[in-house]
C-alpha cells in the first residue's frame, strides 16, 4: 500500500497539464458488481483426458460394458499383431474396454521395485491385453479358427459354437472342467 501512495505522489508531482493522463490522481479500483442473477450452483471440476483415456459411461456414470465374443477359459487364436498364429486359453477379460488376456501370449517386461529393506528389485514377465477384435475361437480338435455363432438347443439352452467346424463350446462338461482347474489353482496358491 506505500507503494501505491509513493507512486500516487510522484505521478501528481509530474503534472504537466490538467488534461494529460500524467496529472490526473490515479483512483483505487473499484469492483463493480456483474449485472444480472448470479447462480448458487457451484462450479463442477471438469478433468479433460486423453481420447485413448476416455471411458464412454452410461446416465448414472458406471462404464460401458461391450459384449464379447469369447469368454474365460475359451481357446483362441491370435489374428493380427506381433503375436499372430499363436493359440491360448483366455485367462481374463474387460469388457469396459473389450480386451483379454491370453495364457503366455503379448508378454511385457515388468520392473518391480523392492518393498522390503535388503530386497533385491526383480524382473517379471506380465502378458498383457489383447483386443478381442484381434482373436479369434480356436478348435483344438479339427485344428481351424472360426467365426462363433449362437443357437438354441432342443431343451431350450442357448450355446455358442463354431461356425465352420459346427463344435459347442459351451456345455456342462467343459464348465465343470474350468471350475475344478481353478480350485486346484487357489489350493495350490494357497498352500
Amino acid at each position: 500500500m506505500a507503494a501505491m501512495t509513493a507512486l500516487q505522489s510522484s505521478m501528481t508531482s509530474l503534472s504537466l497539464s490538467s488534461n494529460s493522463f500524467l496529472g490526473q490522481r490515479l483512483s483505487p479500483l473499484t469492483i463493480y458488481p456483474l449485472p444480472g442473477k448470479l447462480t448458487s450452483k457451484p462450479c463442477q471440476i471438469v478433468v479433460k483426458l486423453k481420447r485413448w483415456e476416455r471411458k464412454e459411461c452410461k446416465p448414472n456414470s458406471l462404464p460401458i460394458l461391450h459384449k464379447m465374443h469369447v469368454k474365460v477359459g475359451d481357446t483362441v487364436k491370435i489374428i493380427s499383431g506381433h503375436e499372430k498364429g499363436k493359440t491360448g486359453e483366455v485367462t481374463k477379460i474387460f469388457k469396459h474396454n473389450s480386451t483379454v488376456i491370453v495364457k503366455d501370449i503379448n508378454l511385457k517386461t515388468k520392473h518391480m521395485k523392492s518393498r522390503e529393506e535388503g530386497e533385491s528389485g526383480q524382473i517379471i514377465k506380465v502378458e498383457g491385453a489383447i483386443h478381442s477384435s484381434n482373436v479369434m475361437l480356436y478348435s483344438k480338435e479339427k485344428n481351424v479358427a472360426s467365426r462363433v455363432g449362437h443357437k438354441i438347443l432342443e431343451n431350450g439352452q442357448r450355446v455358442r459354437y463354431l461356425i465352420k467346424t459346427g463344435e459347442i463350446i459351451d456345455n456342462a462338461e467343459n464348465w465343470k472342467k474350468l471350475k475344478e482347474e481353478k480350485k486346484k489353482t487357489e489350493v495350490a496358491v494357497s498352500a
